[in-house]
């Protein structure tokens, strides 16, 4: 056992905490937004798939004809304000997630650090609607109606920053309304003391079309493994693997050593995932063949699930739900 990081992990678990009690004792108040908020989010740093889920909820929403838009950092912006996302956009501008957000839902993504400026955006431009917190669990600046929050299997037996990837332990899911298990990850491996939650399923996997024979593999997402494994699960074996750092944006430079890998190994084109493609932004056009791979979720009994959401914010928000801030009965027929 490292026992610098061991103890590293303990004081920054004794600051969470700290944190944590401020907002639960009520001593810091969260910023209200005048629609409810749905958070998405989890407890490890990167990698359990908010971005696809945040992608499924909205797509389940607008089925059943409720308007939304998205809140989120934007992570790795030149900016800080405030800004509604152009899909035409670029990651520099807005961040690689908020633009796949925009790209495959068609609804407003707000970037801003302060998802609270974000929100207020949002509101005088398109009008109070529910907002969809991306990555938005330790966010408690803003207050938010319902907390989805992802579980991995990794996250079931790992530890707290630095030594590990947890950002909280688990038992803050103790402030989860409903919890995702992802990957197998199992029900009975949560903490005990967190009660009634409601406990939602979802299924993750790969629409791989037009894939070049033997292609070379690259990804920049928290855990490249996953992109990896989940290539052999659908019976393509990649004949080279390249691995970046999250949200990594390419360059040039990278774009040629990815050049020299079919040379090296016989490959015949390139596969990547979506959030690359925007990151790769022009130069995908010097990796062809290139594959794009669009990642699916699948929630086990939506429907129910979705009920079971929108029943409690009209609980927790009966005027607004009520028609005080929209339509009469615009949420209420819905559920």
């Amino acid at each position: 056992m490292n026992i610098a990081a061991a103890a590293a992990s303990l004081a920054f678990a004794a600051a969470v905490r700290a944190r944590n009690a401020l907002y639960d004792r009520g001593t810091l108040k969260p910023a209200q937004l005048s629609a409810p908020v749905i958070s998405v989010g989890n407890v490890s740093v990167g990698g359990a798939g908010k971005t696809p889920f945040v992608i499924l909820l909205g797509e389940l929403l607008r089925a059943r004809g409720i308007a939304f838009d998205v809140l989120s950092r934007g992570y790795g912006r030149a900016g800080k304000d405030a800004a509604l996302v152009d899909p035409a956009g670029s990651p520099a501008q807005f961040g690689d997630e908020p633009l796949l957000i925009a790209r495959k839902l068609h609804a407003p993504v707000i970037v801003a650090d302060e998802r609270y400026h974000a929100g207020l955006m949002a509101e005088q431009k398109f009008g109070p609607q529910l907002h969809l917190l991306d990555d938005g669990f330790q966010h408690r600046q803003l207050a938010r109606q319902f907390d989805i929050v992802l579980v991995t299997p990794e996250d079931l037996r790992d530890s707290m920053l630095p030594r590990g990837r947890l950002r909280e332990p688990l038992t803050a899911l103790a402030r989860a309304d409903a919890i995702v298990l992802t990957s197998g990850a199992s029900a009975e491996s949560l903490p005990a003391a967190l009660g009634q939650k409601l406990i939602w399923r979802v299924r993750r996997g790969i629409l791989p079309r037009n894939v070049p024979p033997r292609p070379v593999a690259f990804c920049g997402i928290a855990r490249p493994q996953n992109f990896f494994l989940q290539l052999r699960k659908a019976e393509i074996e990649p004949a080279a693997e390249a691995a970046f750092r999250d949200h990594h944006r390419y360059t040039a430079a990278d774009v040629q050593e990815l050049q020299a890998l079919p040379r090296q190994s016989e490959a015949e084109g390139f596969i990547t995932t979506e959030k690359d493609a925007i990151n790769l932004g022009a130069l995908a056009h010097e990796l062809q063949p290139l594959a794009v791979v669009p990642v699916r979720m699948r929630l086990e009994a939506a429907d129910a699930a979705l009920d079971a959401m929108l029943r409690a914010i009209a609980a927790r928000r009966p005027q607004w739900a009520a028609g005080a801030n929209r339509p009469p009965d615009a949420l209420r027929e819905k559920i």
